[in-house]
């Protein structure tokens, strides 16, 4: 008996293949959701969105490094070096969060848009610690509390006195540029692009994730 088709795709097959992915991309939200695991965003040779009414960021940190991720290719992975900011804090709360990435030429659907939402409740939202993003673009309208600019240290590993974490993996710091530091960093209508996103814990309240057929406003976060 052939599996049933519409437009051309034998949608029982395509269920078998795609079942077990989402089920895993679901036990892992969940695990999200619940703050049971380490987090880290990062999508292979692509930037994603993200959108925030409200970030409260406490030991805020921002220096000049470079991104080593990997980009496909038609000769395989290779590690492509990317200039970003690196923006990171102790801890934060988060409001009404948004976060998307489109995955190009997918088989008969094209484009398609997978779009995480969470925290749009402000008495609960998303909570990270040792948070760390690496931003091409950022929009924002921001606060400081007791902020210091300047150069980058020359005598330490991990982009001078402004970045006192741990150190980040996978990338190269700008030990010689320019960097700041805040107590304290409100920003407010956040529009965000990154490579990646790590954190030591993510709690995602209320989360939502959807597969959304193209891209670009009203399919991803803005």
């Amino acid at each position: 008996m052939q599996s049933q088709m519409r437009g051309g795709t034998r949608w029982k097959r395509f269920a078998v293949v795609m079942v077990p992915g989402v089920a895993a991309t679901a036990a892992i939200g969940v695990g999200l959701a619940q703050g049971a695991l380490a987090a880290s965003f990062a999508v292979s040779g692509q930037e994603f969105k993200v959108t925030a009414e409200y970030l409260d960021g406490r030991g805020f940190a921002q220096y000049g490094g470079v991104d080593m991720g990997y980009a496909n290719v038609k000769e395989g992975d290779q590690v492509v070096p990317r200039p970003v900011a690196i923006s990171t804090f102790k801890n934060a709360r988060i409001t009404n969060m948004c976060q998307s990435v489109v995955t190009p030429d997918v088989p008969v659907f094209g484009k398609i848009t997978l779009k995480l939402k969470a925290g749009e409740d402000p008495k609960n939202p998303v909570v990270a610690e040792n948070l760390y993003l690496d931003v091409t673009d950022l929009k924002a309208d921001a606060e400081f509390d007791n902020i210091d600019i300047g150069m980058a240290a020359k005598d330490t590993g991990q982009g001078g006195k402004f970045a006192k974490g741990p150190v980040v993996k996978d990338h190269n710091i700008n030990q010689n540029g320019f960097a700041q530091q805040a107590t304290r960093a409100q920003l407010r209508n956040v529009e965000q692009r990154a490579w990646a996103t790590t954190a030591a814990s993510f709690k995602l309240s209320g989360l939502s994730m959807k597969l959304l057929k193209g891209d670009g406003p009203g399919v991803e976060c803005y």
